[in-house]
């Protein structure tokens, strides 16, 4: 079962939480806004992904899958909650001798709260996240997040078309240190800190 508290995060700007049943209208309008941009980075979707009634359906999948601890995902609000304005997921959680986790994205800055959720109340070890070659955004911010680079994987997605190699990058939980956090604790800097955000690539 997925540890800790549910992940809630509020700033001025943005609520970031848990999709529920109520949300799912604006989770597929922000899909179907999105669909010609996400298209040319991440693999084809079902047409029915686009739908009200497909979130109808997943979101509550989605919190089983969370209450089961072999997910989270979570989306960025506006302050009224009104409207999506980004997604963010740890999917493939395995425990045992691994403790890890897949990071996806599609707004960057956001992914240090659900890093920090992932470190701490989830307990993992481990978190991976991979890109394009060509995706130069995605790469920096990885790079700013503190990830390390581990290697490529050839013809790893079916994306636009056709197979493409995708750049391997991975964070463990002693290289992670929360942003604020004091450098007292003995822990490194994250590697990257104080970079500007970028938009990152989305993962569904």
């Amino acid at each position: 079962m997925t540890r800790g508290p549910l992940p809630r995060l509020v700033t001025e700007r943005l609520v970031v939480r848990p999709p529920g049943p109520s949300d799912a209208a604006r989770v597929a309008r922000y899909w179907r806004a999105n669909e010609a941009f996400h298209a040319r980075s991440s693999p084809v979707q079902r047409e029915e992904f686009y739908t009200d009634a497909f979130w109808e359906e997943r979101i509550p999948s989605l919190a089983a899958e969370r209450r089961r601890g072999e997910s989270l995902r979570v989306f960025l609000f506006d302050p009224r909650e009104e409207r999506v304005l980004g997604h963010a997921s740890l999917t493939r959680i395995t425990r045992g001798a691994f403790h890890a986790a897949n990071l996806g994205y599609s707004l960057d800055r956001r992914a240090e709260g659900l890093l920090a959720h992932a470190f701490g109340p989830m307990g993992l070890h481990r978190v991976e996240a991979n890109h394009l070659p060509s995706n130069r955004r995605s790469a920096a911010v990885l790079r700013r997040l503190g990830f390390r680079r581990e290697g490529l994987a050839r013809d790893y997605l079916l994306i636009d078309g056709r197979w493409q190699d995708h750049v391997l990058n991975s964070l463990t939980n002693r290289e992670w240190i929360a942003p604020g956090a004091s450098p007292e604790s003995g822990r490194p800097p994250r590697r990257g800190a104080g970079r500007p955000s970028v938009r990152g690539r989305r993962r569904v």
